[in-house]
């Protein structure tokens, strides 16, 4: 009987997968690749990597978990249609995890939870602003996903009140702006993990939390950015 979770994170520049047990949530394997624009060619051949060294098949997977967004417009469509395309190959349930809760769900795991501690993913999005959310170390969310543009002012209201750590790709954006403020904090290094996505993913099919595979889109939170070619 299939009793493992096979999750995909294609959101960044890291292609990651990796593979969970469904019934205590073990992590069985992960492998990762960091190269740019390699997702398309390279993530079918990690899963299949990941299955023969781990001693599985695809007949051990129920369900399949997709990093959800936002994130690389490309990345995520990437792992999309991988992940759609394994389920309904396979006739099996979608999971799909936003990338900042998984992000967080990294950093939480290695951080000691105080009451007044806020998580702060922050991914690129072009120029000063970011993909950004805010979540209690339990993942409990305080701020929806949402873009901000960075400035001095940016948290402000959330700082007064609470120790706010910054971490994702997009943080290093926002540190010369909060280097006067004590209450904002930087964990660099983090990138999303298919590890976290499939954390998050396992709780989620404990709940019957599944998406439908054939109108399934990832969260980009914005609108794709397209430029018209020149004649």
């Amino acid at each position: 009987m299939p009793s493992l979770i096979l999750s995909l994170e294609t959101s960044s520049a890291v292609c990651s997968v990796a593979l969970h047990r469904l019934d205590d949530g073990r992590l069985v394997g992960q492998s990762e690749l960091r190269l740019e624009k390699s997702h398309s060619s390279h993530l079918s051949v990690l899963v299949s990597q990941l299955l023969e060294n781990t001693l599985h098949t695809l007949a051990d997977v129920a369900a399949v978990a997709v990093s959800d967004g936002p994130g690389s417009y490309t990345g995520l469509r990437i792992g999309a249609a991988a992940a759609k395309g394994l389920c309904y190959a396979l006739d099996i349930p979608l999971v799909a995890v936003s990338t900042l809760a998984a992000l967080a769900r990294q950093v939480a795991a290695a951080t000691v939870p105080t009451e007044d501690l806020l998580l702060c993913p922050m991914l690129d999005a072009r120029r000063m602003e970011v993909y950004t959310a805010l979540y209690r170390p339990d993942g409990t969310q305080v701020l929806a996903p949402t873009p901000l543009i960075l400035d001095e002012i940016a948290l402000t209201e959330q700082t007064t009140q609470h120790r706010v750590l910054c971490f994702g790709n997009g943080a290093a954006k926002f540190r010369p702006l909060a280097a006067g403020n004590p209450n904002v904090a930087f964990l660099a290094g983090i990138e999303p993990s298919a590890v976290a996505v499939g954390a998050l993913a396992v709780e989620a099919y404990a709940r019957q939390e599944f998406r439908d595979v054939a109108y399934y889109e990832p969260f980009y939170l914005k609108e794709v950015y397209t430029t018209t070619p020149k004649s």
